[in-house]
């Protein structure tokens, strides 16, 4: 028997492929089975769930491993912060003509809502790397510590299945060591990966309460961690700790405050360009800062340069 794909309405705009494959997410790809999936899918894990998904307009179609397909609509909903009104958020922040260029060209963008674990593992490894190597990175670890998850073929059984691992649980990047860890190629990064996997599994860091937390709380919590400044903090804040005047400076967004916002002067230090962001884009700071990196990165990228550093 086939397996069906289930189909919600967004009831927001939204773009899978700006927002999914942006560089906030890690382990969303375009799906690579022609032969069993047709169309144009986009594959990923949601807490320990392995999705394929879509849109047609305004409408969301997917396919996921759970054995409640109709559970999966909250959880994505979620995930794509489809309780966010866009459009609100859009005209409180366009009120900047850069801004405002960054929404016209990209509607559909939505910063993601993702799991802190996950998010925190990703952007630990974000430091002096690249967005394809971060993929790469979390790809790894999954393969060697997650649990696998399998699709059954939408075409029927006996056509093969699609198949992907689970991000692995704090536990078991605290039990794999250091070492283990540098043997998957995260470099200098590993200690700082595996530090981090033993403060959650031993609840020494809870990601649930920074959730709560207010904005510098959180923050601070964070950056008490090896391996974590400013920037992957409010990376993390942002993207899965409901931060949202959280204001992640990379090199992307660097540049773009540098010539769009302080033209021909020295452009300040990343802390006084963070302090001055979240005064003048307000409570929506973390919105702003993802339509400009979006639209800087994707102006003037180069493949092999860092873009998460």
């Amino acid at each position: 028997m086939a397996l069906a794909t289930v189909r919600f309405d967004a009831g927001q705009p939204v773009d899978l492929e700006d927002s999914l494959l942006g560089g906030q997410a890690h382990r969303w790809k375009r799906a690579s089975h022609p032969e069993l999936v047709e169309g144009e899918w986009y594959s990923g894990v949601l807490r320990g769930v392995l999705v394929l998904i879509r849109q047609h307009g305004q409408a969301i179609e997917f396919l996921s491993s759970s054995s409640d397909p109709q559970a999966m609509i909250p959880r994505i909903r979620d995930h794509l912060r489809l309780d966010d009104d866009l459009k609100a958020i859009q005209a409180e922040i366009a009120g900047d003509p850069n801004v405002a260029a960054q929404v016209e060209r990209y509607p559909g963008l939505r910063v993601l809502r993702q799991d802190p674990w996950e998010c925190l593992i990703a952007y630990i490894c974000s430091a002096n790397s690249n967005i394809e190597t971060i993929h790469r990175n979390m790809e790894r670890l999954s393969d060697e510590f997650g649990e696998p998850l399998t699709l059954p073929n939408p075409q029927g059984e006996g056509t093969g299945t699609i198949t992907r691992n689970a991000f692995p649980k704090p536990v078991d990047l605290a039990e794999a060591g250091e070492a283990e860890l540098r043997r998957l190629k995260l470099g200098f990064r590993a200690p700082y990966v595996h530090q981090a996997a033993i403060a959650v599994a031993e609840r020494r860091l809870d990601l649930a309460h920074l959730v709560a937390a207010p904005y510098q709380e959180a923050k601070a919590e964070l950056m008490a961690l090896k391996g974590i400044g400013d920037k992957i903090a409010d990376c993390i804040a942002l993207m899965s700790l409901e931060k949202m005047e959280a204001f992640p400076i990379d090199v992307w967004v660097r540049r773009a405050l540098a010539d769009w916002y302080f033209p021909g002067q020295k452009t300040p230090t990343n802390r006084i360009l963070l302090e001055w962001a979240q005064r003048y884009f307000g409570r929506y700071a973390g919105y702003a800062n993802q339509y400009l990196f979006h639209g800087r990165r994707l102006r003037d990228r180069k493949p092999a340069q860092p873009e998460s550093g």
